[in-house]
């Protein structure tokens, strides 16, 4: 409020602040009152600003008047530069302002008992006594000497940090820092992942806490989940041993019929039927279907293996396995029984060949092929050629 109704001198300030007593080092400097909040000053002018605010001070607490201690007289707070890399500190006034308005009235004034004021008892613990106005302007005064001697001194040099940074170069290189990396999108994803996993069993624990059957629960669901992916993955190995699966980094056998391409032996068959070679072409013709079905991991390579071996190895509800059928007994008949081989007997193994290779043989191949099925042959199979 007094600095409110002391607004009627602020053209009579500038004329105190041009005839300021003189400051420390003898020299005159004007302030000028203003209202902002801060202003960019170099080093110079904050000295300059210090050293008048300093004469303001001794001017003050020597006339302790309206005039004179005119809290608008010590005017913006200064942001000046600090160290070489462009950063500013903010140097703020505001106590000293406060001071000022303080110093308006004499100690005597402010030391006067207020009226109405409760007397304090005997038995009151006894305070410190406050400082007065005159005792805290001289303490301003040799704060402001004291920032005036420090802004004078040279800026301070950075400190040289080379070998620290080299000692620490050379810890990062050890092999325990090696894997050091900046963290990536994936990495803050797995963290978002952890946290919300986190909260999410705090959650859990503090029901279960309330309710005793959610832990029950868990534990009972964790153990389902358990058991059924243990028997999901034995039938998964089940099935697998079941059709003889092979891993894919393992080759077929020297001497196996997949060692061969399925295409060759049909290359073989059509030029042995181009020759007449009847029960030769429907060899190849065989061979070639079992090349074809290996090579598919239907069962793993072995030549060992009889003809009728390779059709056990075919599951039953296999949509292959009775043109297979077919075509073996046609094979064991020519090859192994001897029989009278004529172009027939050959097209219509090629035709189940076909429909084997390209994996669409039909149920009713059998029928087609006009020979017995595999229940009605008694004959057994040999080794493969």
């Amino acid at each position: 409020m007094r600095i409110a109704t002391h607004s009627t001198f602020c053209a009579a300030a500038l004329l105190v602040s041009a005839a300021v007593l003189t400051p420390l080092r003898g020299q005159t400097v004007t302030v000028t009152p203003t209202t902002g909040r801060f202003q960019d000053a170099s080093l110079e002018d904050y000295r300059k600003h210090l050293v008048a605010l300093a004469g303001l001070t001794q001017a003050c607490a020597k006339a302790r008047d309206v005039k004179t201690c005119d809290p608008l007289l010590v005017g913006l707070d200064d942001r000046v530069p600090l160290g070489a890399h462009g950063e500013r500190r903010l140097v703020r006034y505001g106590w000293l302002r406060v001071l000022f308005s303080r110093a308006e009235e004499s100690d005597e004034a402010q030391q006067a008992p207020k009226s109405g004021k409760p007397v304090e008892s005997s038995d009151a613990v006894v305070q410190p006594k406050p400082r007065t106005t005159s005792q805290l302007l001289e303490d301003a005064l040799t704060r402001l000497q004291a920032d005036l001697a420090q802004a004078g001194e040279p800026p301070a040099q950075e400190p040289d940090h080379t070998r620290e940074r080299a000692t620490m170069q050379e810890v990062l290189a050890g092999r325990e820092f090696r894997g050091l990396k900046q963290p990536d999108a994936r990495d803050s994803l797995l963290e978002r992942v952890n946290r919300w996993l986190n909260k999410l069993f705090d959650g859990v624990d503090k029901l279960r806490t309330h309710s005793r059957w959610i832990g029950r629960a868990l534990i009972w669901g964790f153990l389902l989940a358990v058991g059924v992916g243990l028997v999901w993955a034995l039938l998964q190995l089940e099935r697998r041993w079941r059709i003889r699966l092979l891993p894919e980094s393992d080759g077929p056998a020297p001497d196996a019929a997949s060692a061969r391409d399925w295409q060759l032996w049909m290359a073989d068959a059509r030029e042995a039927a181009g020759g007449g070679q009847w029960r030769e072409a429907i060899h190849f013709l065989y061979w070639a279907v079992i090349s074809r079905l290996e090579s598919k991991r239907l069962w793993p390579a072995d030549r060992a293996r009889t003809p009728r071996e390779y059709l056990a190895l075919v599951a039953p509800d296999d949509g292959r396995k009775p043109g297979l059928a077919s075509l073996t007994l046609t094979f064991e008949r020519t090859w192994y029984g001897g029989r009278a081989t004529h172009e027939s007997d050959y097209r219509r193994a090629e035709e189940l060949a076909g429909e084997l290779i390209a994996g669409s043989a039909s149920a009713d191949a059998a029928g087609r092929s006009g020979f017995e099925t595999p229940a009605q042959s008694a004959s057994g199979g040999s080794t493969a050629p």
